[in-house]
């Protein structure tokens, strides 16, 4: 059995252990959470469940059903309010951009475009789905770059550090990858302060 097989066998299991446990359902509009007055529906829930479950490969099972469940409410709650900064700050992503991100997910996955297109029809969800999400990461890492990178800094004794742990790479990458821990940085504390200042209720 291929890998993107048993991704397709483990979202059917879900779907049959997971969704009708909570009396969810693909056609279920009903509002879960607001976020600043914004929605997130059980749809919506559902829909990145199943999607999570695709992309991860994961084991779901009655037993950890609700903690994937919370997790998923958590990420898309972050999600809303990454989405409501990134649009405060107009931030757009070009087709090119979409694209090459699209083409270094499935160079670090074993499904190729067409495996996942049908395995997200089977289960009722949507590639464009799949493609927003993409998308929405890509515009957050360009806001975050925008503001904070001319604020991040590198010395040679953190490269050479780098460089020691990972012999195979070069200054540049290494220079990379100490700038991206410092953004990553910046984008953890302005989420906790979106978090702390945002209005979230549970319906």
């Amino acid at each position: 059995m291929n890998i993107a097989m048993k991704k397709l066998l483990i979202i059917i299991i879900f779907q049959t252990l997971c969704l009708n446990a909570n009396a969810f359902n693909t056609s279920d509009h009903r509002i879960a959470v607001l976020v600043n007055d914004q929605l997130i529906t059980s749809y919506d829930v559902v829909q990145r469940m199943k999607l999570n479950a695709i992309l991860s490969g994961i084991n779901v099972t009655t037993e950890n059903n609700n903690q994937l469940l919370n997790s998923v409410m958590d990420e898309l709650i972050m999600e809303n309010l990454k989405n409501q900064k990134i649009s405060e700050y107009n931030i757009s992503v070009s087709e090119n951009e979409y694209l090459q991100q699209e083409l270094v997910f499935y160079q670090n996955n074993p499904m190729t475009k067409e495996d996942l297109k049908k395995i997200f029809e089977l289960n009722e969800i949507k590639y464009s789905e799949f493609k927003k999400y993409l998308i929405d990461g890509i515009s957050w890492q360009k806001m975050i770059s925008g503001m904070y990178y001319r604020l991040t800094s590198t010395s040679e004794i953190e490269i050479e550090e780098v460089i020691m742990k990972y012999p195979d790479i070069s200054e540049e990458e290494a220079r990379n990858i100490i700038v991206q821990k410092q953004l990553d940085l910046k984008s953890n504390k302005m989420l906790r302060d979106l978090f702390n200042e945002a209005t979230i209720e549970y319906k």
